[in-house]
């Protein structure tokens, strides 16, 4: 108790905080990443003229209220108050669109993830770039607006998403972190900027528009992870804090989104892994060994090849030699069931397969953990 008590008193903790759906969520932890006090605040979307958002009411009180019981949390368990953090980093809910003009007014309400209203622009971009757009990243909501012909497009300086909105507040920094960023616009792994040939495309699209930015000077600034992202300023920490309590000059870290903590959290963020988050909506991600060069026809980024005949239960391995060469080549090619040992696996590789589904061999296995490692081995 007491060396947490000293960790705390000198400022020798990170403070991380999560913009979910439902749920803000602020989590001290110590030197060794244990958490060592919370505090959390519930929200809730809500429905207004067919968009779904949150206020910017919403987003301050919520902070501000789980950061409270978190300090309140210190404070009951350990006898001190929460003056000093080591480093602070936020993440929050992917995509979305929140725009502001040049006196950093925010021009239309924020447009969380969950709209889906922007079909049109989707599908014309992911045409235009031959790269899928989905309908909740940024680019998106802002070239849907483009289409619906809204005003305040013109008046765009700057738009973000809510882990940068939250960050340039409090610390006047207009950045965003690589993994939020690629929800924004379409990332280059090379230079790990935005793709500056799809910049390109971009503004020709609108160029009839004569709007007075160009896309590349209204996106946030990249940063991967251990970049300098700032300082808490004496501002945010107001903002932050409003009892004055805490002091400013704590660094921050690129803020992030909700997809890419998860991954790391999971430890899912080498090559050839992934993981399934079944939270507010249910989605999947998995990290390729290089990026898929189109768009492929059949709308699958990843394609299954099943070696059991679900008919008579009989399984060939060879089915995946026969159908791999009908599979678009920047398809993520599976190879699902019948793996038993290290020589299966070296087989469907050579085949093709970029991953493989095991069920039954794990199932029959009395060690899993070896089996896990005799499977791997080959890889």
């Amino acid at each position: 108790m007491s060396s947490r008590k000293e960790l705390i008193e000198k400022g020798k903790t990170v403070l991380g905080i999560e913009f979910g759906s439902t749920r803000i969520k602020a989590v001290l932890i110590d030197e060794n990443h244990h958490p060592i006090a919370s505090g959390d605040h519930e929200w809730e979307n809500r429905l207004e003229n067919g968009i779904w958002t949150y206020s910017l009411d919403d987003i301050w009180q919520g902070l501000r209220d789980s950061y409270q019981k978190l300090a309140f949390n210190v404070e009951e368990s350990y006898g001190v108050i929460l003056k000093k953090i080591g480093a602070i980093g936020f993440s929050a809910m992917m995509h979305g669109y929140m725009a502001f003009d040049k006196n950093g007014e925010l021009l239309v309400p924020f447009r969380t993830w969950r709209n889906g209203i922007t079909g049109e622009a989707s599908e014309a971009l992911t045409e235009a770039f031959q790269y899928n757009i989905p309908q909740r990243w940024s680019i998106a909501h802002l070239y849907q607006a483009i289409l619906n012909g809204e005003d305040h497009v013109k008046d765009i300086e700057f738009f973000t998403t809510l882990a940068g909105y939250i960050h340039w507040k409090l610390t006047g920094q207009k950045v965003l972190g690589i993994g939020d960023a690629s929800g924004m616009f379409p990332i280059d792994p090379e230079t790990k900027q935005y793709h500056a040939a799809m910049i390109q495309k971009f503004d020709l699209l609108v160029a009839d528009k004569n709007y007075p930015w160009k896309l590349k000077d209204i996106l946030p600034k990249i940063l991967v992870a251990g970049e300098n992202a700032g300082i808490l300023t004496p501002e945010g920490a107001k903002l932050l804090d409003p009892s004055g309590n805490l002091e400013a000059g704590i660094p921050l870290c690129p803020p992030e989104g909700d997809a890419g903590t998860g991954m790391a959290a999971t430890n899912s963020v080498a090559k050839r892994t992934g993981n399934v988050s079944a939270g507010t909506s249910v989605f999947a991600m998995v990290v390729l060994e290089k990026e898929l060069k189109k768009v492929v026809a059949c709308g699958c980024d990843i394609i299954g090849i099943n070696n059991r005949n679900l008919k008579t239960f009989d399984v060939d391995l060879n089915t995946t030699s026969k159908l791999a060469p009908l599979i678009p080549y920047e398809a993520v090619l599976v190879s699902e069931s019948g793996m038993k040992d290290e020589n299966d696996m070296k087989n469907v590789k050579e085949q093709g397969a970029d991953a493989v589904l095991i069920g039954e061999t794990f199932m029959r296995s009395d060690n899993i953990k070896e089996t896990m490692k005799q499977l791997r081995s080959c890889l």
